[in-house]
């Protein structure tokens, strides 16, 4: 009964039983094929660009909506509100204009940071009074120096003034954050 195994392998690989049927690779080829076709993938990125152009425009529009039940105080006018443009001090020399730019850029940027809300209205109002009447100071101002022309008083006069918008402007937004940490900190 003992066999030696390698015999029996020699005699069993000879053996047909072991051997595919013929046309079995094309057969697996095709049932491959059928189950997992290769092909080209479809282009999506349009899709793609769509969604994203779906997505901005609903933030756009969600915020503009959100944004509208909010009472806006007035908006100061400045020198690029103004349909008319009045002469400046800026127009005198270019390191002017960069200071008058510099100055009106800041008090923008921190107009534009102002969080309004009804809780604040009255305080942002009392603000932008003052505001309105350092503008008029400097339209004032300005007039002066196209009647009299450009001397040292009524430049400083001019950086003064927006230096004053300016702090003013930081002033409210202090205010603002102090009168918003006190109503967080009554809340809890």
């Amino acid at each position: 009964m003992e066999q030696d195994l390698r015999e029996m392998f020699k005699t069993q690989h000879k053996d047909e039983r072991c051997a595919l049927k013929t046309g079995h690779e094309a057969r697996f080829l095709q049932k491959l094929e059928k189950e997992l076709p290769i092909g080209k993938k479809k282009n999506r990125s349009w899709l793609f660009m769509a969604a994203s152009i779906v997505i901005l425009l609903g933030i756009g529009l969600g915020y503009t909506y959100t944004n509208r039940n909010v009472e806006q105080p007035a908006v100061v006018n400045t020198e690029e509100n103004l349909p008319d443009r009045e002469f400046t001090f800026g127009d005198l020399s270019p390191d002017l204009k960069k200071v008058e730019n510099f100055y009106m850029a800041n008090i923008n940027i921190e107009l534009s940071k102002l969080q309004f809300s009804t809780d604040n209205k009255d305080l942002i109002d009392s603000y932008m009074e003052q505001l309105n009447n350092l503008n008029m100071e400097y339209k004032n101002l300005n007039t002066e120096l196209k009647e009299l022309g450009p001397n040292d008083q009524t430049i400083t006069a001019l950086i003064e003034n927006l230096q004053l918008r300016l702090q003013l402007l930081q002033k409210l937004k202090k205010k603002l954050n102090d009168l918003k940490q006190s109503k967080n900190e009554q809340i809890m």
